[in-house]
Order: C-alpha cells, then structure tokens, then sequence
C-alpha cells in the first residue's frame, strides 16, 4: 500500500523522482508535536552538550532548559496566561533562546521584533499584536520607553549583551555599553534587569502548561515591504513541521554520527529564516548554534570563523557578498564544513561563484516566506554548483503556479507561487479579509511571488508579483535585469525598480552603487543592450551612495520608490 501512494505521488509530483533515495517523501511520521518538545527531546538526549554559545562561552541544553523554566515562572508570576504575547526585541545575544522557550513553556506566543524598529515601528507591531510583556537589549531602551508611553507594557525586562555569560559577560556588557554611550542614567523604563527576572522566576517555580501542536506559537510579522506589517500566525505544529522538513532534507549531508555540528548563526533570530534554520535546525540535530550578535562588523565576524570551526553557515546574499569582498575572509577554517544555506532573498549567480571559489563549497539555495515557516524548496544539498533555481518542493509540501483567476498554468509558464504543506500559517493575525484573499479554496498560500516550474519539477523564482514593472503591456522583472547589471565589475550593488512613465507606464529604472568611479550611465545601457530586450534596458541610472535595506539585508525597493516618486507607495 505504501509503495502504492509512493508510484501514485511521484507520477503527480515530478520533483519526487529526484529526490535522493534517503530522502522521505512525507514527514508526516515526524509530526504532533510542539517546540517545548522540541526542546525536552533534545535536552534529554544531549544534556551536556552545548546548545548555545556567544563571545566565546557556551550554554549547555540542560542550562538552556533550566534558564527558560525560570523565566517561564517568571511571567507566570506577573500574570501572563496561556496566549498572552511577548515581545523579544534584541539581536542574536545568548539570552534570546532560553527566553524565547521560557515563553513558550509559559504557553505564551512570542512576538519577534527588529531590534533596530524606530518607536513608532515598534509601536505599531506591540498595538497590533497586543504584547504586554517585554524582554529588549538594555543598548535600545530608549526605543521601548518611547512605545511604552502608548502601549503601557505590564512587564518590561531589561537584557545585557553579555547576560548568562558568567564574569566574561559582565564584561562585554560593561565596553558595549560603552561604545554606545549608554548609562545607567541613561536608563528612562521601569524595567527589571533578567537576572531579577530569573530570580524572581526560580523562587515563584514553573507549573507546566498544556500545550498542543495547534496552539500558537509565534505571530511572524512580514517584513512588510508590499504594505503594511502583518502578523502571521504559526502554530507550534507550523515551525515544529519545517524543522523536521529541514532535518529530513540536510541529513545526507551532515553526517550526524560522526559529526557535531556547529551553525553560524549570523542571521537575525527575529527573522523567520534564522529562527528556523539556525536555531530550531540546530537543536533539533544536537548541534551548537554560534551566535554573531553583529555580523556588520566584519573584522570581529572574520575573526571568528578563522578561530572557531564551523560545519554548517546559512546566510543571504548581502551577508554572501560582504564576506565574499572581505580581505580576511578567505583566513576563515573551512574545514570541517558540511553545507552553506542561502535563502531569505535571491542569491546572485556573481556572489554564489565567489563564495564557492572561496570556500569550496556551492550555495544551497531556498525559498520560501515568513507565512511557511519559512521553508518550502529547495536546491539538493548535494549539488555540485548553484543552480539559479529555487530547488524542490520539501517533503510534505505541494508547490503549483497559478495564473490571475487562480489556476494552474502549464509547465514553464510564469504565474505565481501557491504553497500547501504543514508549514503553512493559519492566517493573519486579527485580519480574516487579507487571510482568505491568500488562500485558494483548496487550501494553497498564494505567496505574491512569480515564478515557473522546471521539467524536472524543480522551481524557479523571477520576481515580486508587486514589482513586476509593466512597460508598454511587456512585463519586465527586476531580478533579472539585476542579475544582469551586477554581472559589472565595476558595480557594487544594484536595484532595478518601475517608476511611472507618461510614455510607457512604467520605466525600468536602475539604482546603482558604483565599485569604479569611472562607471557611468551609458555603459551600463550599453552592458544591457547585449543581453537584454530593449523594453528591459533601463531607461534611467541613478547612482547612489547606500542602498536602503531590512536589517537581514534585502533591498527594499519599495523604498527607492517612494523616494523617487514623492512619498506615493509601490503596492
């Protein structure tokens, strides 16, 4: 029977024909259980080992279980209920996991947030998610006592750099503050410090909490750059699912007998990508998730990964490409590396052959979105070289292209990208109307992305269904004259965006970080006319200094729209 539904689903699903042979086609067997699981099946199998480790010092899985049992005690003891929200404002600092399962343990939902959000930004994600409870980074305090005078959290906790890091960690909180010229007069909440709130929690105790698969877990707030931020709704079963699929697809690769594996997790926990493919990923799998709390600073990241071993890097293409120009990077051990990561925006082809005569190893590129988890194709993990495309859909997911009326389009036609698996969220928070507008009668996400499949059910990703720029009735997709345009070597970064055009409706037009002062406009026209139709050439160059970007590193191009056109929004 089940070699049956195996036949039966390979001949609908072309993409499981390539599947390696060790490779499930379902996860489905892995399922039912929640992140708290997660953590107590990890922490009984791997006790002693290192779960986290920052600047150098390290949290074993039983310290990390114990930390979150106190700071679930803690919120018990102020009140929180099953589903209250808790806000998590920091980067990647070695407290951010231990709180983040101390609030799920408490049966709250974690509500991850930039820490970089200005106060209104900040204010605007506590109103719409209703989070009353806070943990941030002592360096942006002023940011949480400014939203704090429009929300009123009830709780508010004050987290250091160096906090859970013993003596070492009082130290590199002390010169953190410093280099920002924080002190403690600077000080403007009514904020406990953690170590209070961890006290606090041990003497009131943890009373366990019933917690299913279906409850939620997190509200993920879109990056919002097609509108405005909204939460989606991932249920414990939602992350706990695209963990197992992320485990089921990188294991031939990992050698876990044999192997404990170190992740480098550069990317911010707030964001989805992170969240799953680092910290999940790697206690899932017994491993050790190394956390840069500032990969901007290039020199100390380097120096890092020259010193550390690592056997296991995710990143983006902003985070590929800094590394792949810095001078040191080349010193970094790459010795006992098993796999590189990329997803979170399009990688380019310029960065991914960089990186790969660096470090030996190809990019391992994925799609998917805040809404699933995030994960939903990707490339083989045994790839030779980066491929371009997006990979295949992951075990349990079925990936199909629709055209407007939301119907399947054939074969290498462009349409967009609907997702159904057990990743998928259960909608957006407080938002029924912009929930059922991205769901199919049939159960499929509708993601807003262009895309096409391949003949060997692989998929490949063009460009934001938003940002498809329209000239004279021809569609033209920015990702590709950007692929082209930063093939230059005298360009350093580049954004292609549609800007209103009396002529044409829109006209292709590029924004461009020169690598040689000399680069001017017309040779960039020039460049493109070799590869390029001509509606897709760029009708005009606007050379820029900076690039405007997430805090993960994608471009928003929303931004240079408005920018250019006065304020007008491009969804």
């Amino acid at each position: 029977m089940a070699e049956t539904q195996v036949t039966r689903q390979a001949s609908t699903f072309p993409w499981l024909q390539h599947y390696p042979p060790s490779t499930p086609h379902n996860v489905d067997d892995k399922l039912g259980k929640t992140l708290v699981d997660l953590l107590e099946e990890s922490k009984q199998q791997y006790a002693s080992r290192p779960a986290v480790e920052s600047f150098g010092v390290s949290l074993t899985y039983a310290q990390v279980d114990e930390i979150a049992n106190k700071v679930a005690g803690f919120l018990q003891a102020k009140g929180l209920v099953k589903g209250d929200r808790v806000a998590i404002f920091m980067p990647n600092v070695a407290a951010y996991i231990p709180i983040l399962f101390g609030v799920l343990k408490a049966g709250g939902i974690v509500v991850n947030t930039n820490p970089l959000y200005t106060p209104r930004e900040l204010t605007h994600q506590m109103k719409d998610s209703g989070a009353k409870f806070i943990f941030f980074l002592s360096l942006f305090e002023k940011t949480v006592a400014a939203a704090d005078k429009a929300v009123s959290f009830d709780t508010m906790v004050r987290v250091e750099v160096g906090d859970l890091l013993g003596l070492k960690g009082r130290l590199i909180s002390v010169v953190a503050r410093r280099k920002q010229g924080v002190t403690k007069k600077d000080r403007q909440s009514q904020a406990i410090s953690l170590q209070t709130a961890l006290k606090e929690g041990a003497k009131h105790g943890f009373v366990p909490v019933p917690i299913t698969p279906d409850d939620l877990a997190f509200l993920q707030y879109t990056g919002g750059t097609t509108g405005v931020s909204k939460g989606a709704m991932l249920q414990h079963s939602n992350v706990q699912a695209n963990t197992e699929q992320c485990v089921a697809w990188f294991d031939p690769v990992l050698d876990r007998e044999n192997k404990r594996h170190i992740m480098i997790g550069a990317l911010p926990l707030y964001h989805i990508f992170a969240l799953t493919g680092c910290a999940f990923f790697t206690l899932r799998i017994g491993g050790t998730a190394l956390l840069i709390t500032n990969p901007r600073d290039l020199k100390t990241f380097t120096t890092t990964l020259r010193k550390r071993p690592f056997t296991i890097f995710v990143g983006i293409n902003t985070l590929f490409s800094a590394l792949a120009d810095h001078p040191d990077f080349p010193n970094a051990d790459f010795s006992h590396l098993s796999v590189c990561i990329g997803g979170g925006m399009a990688t380019k082809s310029i960065v991914a052959e960089k990186w790969k005569k660096i470090t030996g190893f190809p990019i391992i590129e994925g799609y998917g979105l805040s809404e699933t988890s995030p994960g939903a194709t990707f490339n083989s993990p045994r790839i030779d070289c980066f491929t371009g495309a997006i990979g295949f859909p992951w075990p349990s997911t079925e990936v199909r292209i629709l055209d407007a009326e939301g119907q399947p389009v054939a074969e290498g036609e462009i349409g967009e990208i609907a997702i159904k698996g057990p990743q998928v969220m259960r909608g957006y928070w407080n938002r029924p109307e912009e929930t059922a507008r991205v769901f199919t009668e049939d159960g499929f996400f509708r993601s807003g992305d262009m895309g096409l499949m391949l003949p060997d059910g692989q998929f490949k990703l063009v460009d934001r269904l938003k940002e498809m720029i329209n000239v004279s009735g021809f569609n033209v997709y920015p990702n590709e004259v950007e692929d082209v345009i930063i093939q230059m070597p005298e360009v350093k970064d580049i954004a292609v965006v549609g800007l209103p055009d009396d002529h044409s409706g829109e006209a292709v037009t590029a924004f461009v970080i020169k690598r040689d002062e000399n680069l001017t406009e017309q040779q960039i026209r020039d460049y493109c006319r070799e590869t390029l139709t001509g509606y897709k050439v760029p009708k005009k160059v606007v050379f820029k200094e900076e690039l405007p970007k997430s805090n993960v590193g994608k471009v928003l191009r929303r931004v240079l729209y408005e920018e250019a056109v006065g304020g007008k929004n491009l969804a």
